[in-house]
């Protein structure tokens, strides 16, 4: 340690110098990480922690603070580093500011261990300062660019002559792998169409992945696909250089009318001498001999572990500790006297920080009439989300270039477009961008507004990466998919969704609706908006549902146990069950009133949620499904794939077992058996009956 704190050595490149060490270290015991990016990108790091991003480390969610987003999650011993040494405080799941530490010297010493806040990549409510979960490449930068369209809107909807309320920046840290992968292609160009000046990449140029030069796969110029994306393009020639790197961070911020890319030229494993340009650095612990030739280069103590010399803490709160101090506590003074001069938005911000709703905003949810023409999932959304949307000023959305078929523009008085010169806008045009849309979800719902996006239920396999973040992070990002089944039609098997269902069930912590009928639609949106740590996939129909007449039949309310007892032939245990979600409700119904025209006792449960059920009592789920009662009939236009779970292993799963066809609905039900008289066909079959 004397070697280090005893001579006159920069605090600057001490700093720069702990961070890369505490990655060195904590990679090697691990003998896991990637330790060369964090080697490589310390300065950068160091330079936009310390000199530019605005951020309080003793309050981490703080609302308008600049947001720094780790995409190449691998790196993920920089952010820790950082976050150790500014003293980042811990943050609980009801948000509330703790006093331990986000990250302590131990969790790095245990990085990647089970228990640890070093996970092995970055993760969202389980490290404090983490923004956003990343690992996948180019989600995190995908992400950001939800987070700067948050960031545009929240100022165009609260920000008031004198009161900058919301003005913070985003910043993402990528690299080739990031650039490679399409997500960040489609969220790029978006950003660049939007004009986000409010949003900086920083892009670790180092020519290096796992397989080896990045020439053998990617040799394309970045900084030109960039500018005809209509982005500002920097470059940083000496990746060393903490003033280099923080001209080009302060000549973003002064940026106006698009977003910055700035291009660092790195080299992988800086500092070690026999690892420059090579990818092992990248992908595995550096060895002991190569770690102590290493830090001789940096004039460190080759033998110490983990070491924090004397006055790197103490720089770190003089630095970003100081500054992000006074900004966030002169930000706290000016929404105090925000509060006085506009009280209701004030309370808007209030409640979207805490994911509260407005009060009585489901006043205005309809009701709909019994119908046996009946309305298309997709349009009793529409009503309901146009609606609660005028109750919920930030519940905000749109999507892959199909609202017209998704049934998802906000159409009332005020809605507008989101576009460059109207950032208050609440339609959102993704374009034919699924996988960018749903990241940006992401970053809108990590900003704490009410996200929605929609597509067609097959292309929910575009998104699927962005979708299953959103349950790993346990964020409310509402997922609304249409066109839902062999319904589709004529457009045949390529638009017709068969194991998608099956998939978006295998989710943990993701809910999936898909509601029967509109009343049953209305009452998914009542589930859906006072949910605020999960997302959900809703699923709605093209065709016309009938809608129920729930004078007759249990009321529509049900849906909020996930599955209920729709109809029952008389008091007490049925003969046979007959069970379904979505289209095949109303489907079983008809069979229901046949079978019991014939005298024959059974049951119609709707299901429109799997998860939600599985929430419930035993009790109540026994009262729904009695175990006793072996005849059950499960009927849903996709996957057979789970069903057995409520059917057993001797119930009867009417469903589908290969892909679709092009035909007309009708001809369709008919050929894959989704009619009334199959599904009396197999409820008897289950009672040892012939039909």
């Amino acid at each position: 340690m004397a070697s280090v704190a005893d001579t006159a050595v920069d605090l600057d490149e001490l700093c720069v110098n702990t961070i890369r060490t505490l990655a060195i270290d904590a990679v090697q015991r691990a003998n896991s990480g990637h330790p060369g990016t964090p080697m490589g990108m310390a300065p950068t790091v160091y330079a936009l922690w310390q000199r530019v991003l605005r951020f309080d480390p003793e309050d981490p969610i703080w609302p308008n603070r600049d947001r720094f987003v780790l995409s190449a999650g691998h790196a993920s011993m920089l952010l820790y580093a950082i976050l150790h040494l500014v003293g980042a405080k811990a943050v609980d799941p009801d948000y509330e500011v703790l006093g331990r530490p986000s990250v302590s010297l131990d969790d790095i010493r245990n990085f990647r261990q089970f228990g640890s806040r070093a996970a092995g990549h970055p993760e969202y409510r389980w490290t404090s300062g983490v923004e956003t979960t990343t690992g996948p490449l180019g989600q995190g930068v995908a992400t950001s660019v939800g987070m700067a369209i948050a960031g545009k809107w929240l100022a165009a909807r609260y920000n008031r002559p004198g009161f900058d309320i919301f003005d913070y920046t985003v910043y993402s840290l990528c690299g080739d792998g990031c650039m490679m992968e399409g997500v960040s292609s489609e969220a790029a160009s978006l950003a660049g169409h939007l004009r986000l000046d409010n949003l900086c990449w920083i892009y670790d140029d180092n020519h290096i992945t796992i397989e080896g030069p990045t020439s053998i796969a990617f040799t394309e110029d970045v900084g030109a696909r960039f500018a005809a994306y209509g982005w500002n393009v920097l470059r940083v020639g000496d990746a060393t250089s903490v003033g280099a790197v923080e001209d080009a961070l302060q000549a973003a911020k002064t940026t106006q009318d698009r977003p910055t890319l700035i291009i660092v030229a790195s080299h992988i494993g800086y500092g070690s001498p026999h690892r420059q340009d090579t990818s092992a650095a990248h992908g595995e612990p550096l060895g002991e001999e190569e770690i102590r030739l290493t830090k001789r280069a940096y004039g460190w103590p080759e033998d110490a572990k983990f070491l924090v010399p004397d006055g790197v803490y103490d720089h770190f709160r003089q630095g970003i500790g100081k500054k992000g101090r006074g900004l966030r506590l002169a930000w706290e003074a000016k929404f105090k006297e925000y509060e006085k001069a506009h009280p209701r938005l004030a309370d808007e911000v209030q409640r979207i920080q805490r994911r509260d709703l407005p009060d009585d905003w489901d006043k205005s949810v309809p009701v709909f009439p019994a119908d046996a023409k009946g309305v298309a999932g997709r349009d009793s959304s529409a009503k309901v989300l146009n609606a609660v949307a005028q109750s919920i000023p930030w519940l905000i959305g749109g999507s892959a270039d199909l609202s017209p078929s998704t049934k998802t523009r906000l159409t009332f008085d005020g809605a507008g477009d989101f576009q460059a010169g109207n950032y208050a806008g609440r339609n959102l045009h993704f374009g034919v961008r699924e996988h960018a849309m749903g990241a940006v979800l992401n970053g809108l719902a990590l900003s704490k507004l009410r996200p929605f996006g929609s597509g067609f239920l097959v292309f929910s396999d575009y998104g699927r990466g962005a979708v299953r973040l959103s349950a790993l992070m346990e964020i409310p990002v509402i997922h609304i998919f249409t066109h839902d089944s062999i319904g589709v039609g004529e457009d045949g098997p390529t638009h017709q969704p068969i194991e998608h269902l099956a998939s978006l069930r295998a989710i943990p912590h993701l809910i999936v609706l898909r509601p029967g009928d509109a009343n049953e639609t209305a009452e998914a949106w009542k589930v859906i908006l006072r949910l605020k740590r999960q997302p959900v996939a809703l699923i709605l129909s093209r065709q016309a549902l009938p809608t129920l007449d729930r004078t007759k039949y249990a009321p529509a309310s049900g849906v909020a146990q996930g599955a209920y007892v729709l109809a029952d032939a008389a008091p007490g245990t049925p003969e046979v069950i007959l069970m379904a979600t979505g289209s095949e409700v109303s489907l079983c119904v008809s069979a229901f009133e046949q079978l019991k025209s014939e005298g024959i006792r059974a049951r119609v449960v709707s299901m429109p949620s799997w998860e939600l059920f599985e929430r419930q009592s035993q009790e109540y789920r026994d009262l729904v499904l009695p175990p006793s009662v072996q005849a059950r009939v499960a009927v849903e236009q996709a996957s057979t794939m789970g069903w057995a779970r409520y059917t057993g292993t001797t119930g009867a799963i009417l469903g589908m077992k290969t892909f679709g066809a092009s035909a007309p609905l009708k001809v369709l039900q008919e050929e894959f058996g989704f009619t009334k008289d199959h599904v009396v066909t197999a409820a008897k079959q289950q009672l040892g009956q012939r039909s």
